[in-house]
């Protein structure tokens, strides 16, 4: 059996609820399907953090930016 959970809700999430109910579908089962959804994108979003950190990053060029930068500004001044 599974465990019961109690949310309590405000004038958004009964809207929430209504758009999700349009369909005929029970609010346990809206809501159930709501929270595995968002699961399923929180752990595909850390996955895709996950592949961008494991990503190489190449070789330096051997540009420093912030000197170049700094430069330019100082033959502007």
């Amino acid at each position: 059996m599974a465990d019961t959970i109690t949310i309590r809700t405000d004038s958004e999430t009964e809207h929430a609820l209504e758009v999700l109910t349009h369909d005929g579908s029970s609010r346990s089962a809206a809501i159930r399907q709501a929270v595995l959804d968002a699961a399923m994108r929180r752990e595909r979003a850390t996955e895709m953090r996950r592949a961008v950190l494991r990503m190489p990053l190449g070789e330096p060029d051997g540009i420093n930016i912030a000197e170049e930068l700094s430069a330019a500004r100082d033959e502007e001044r």
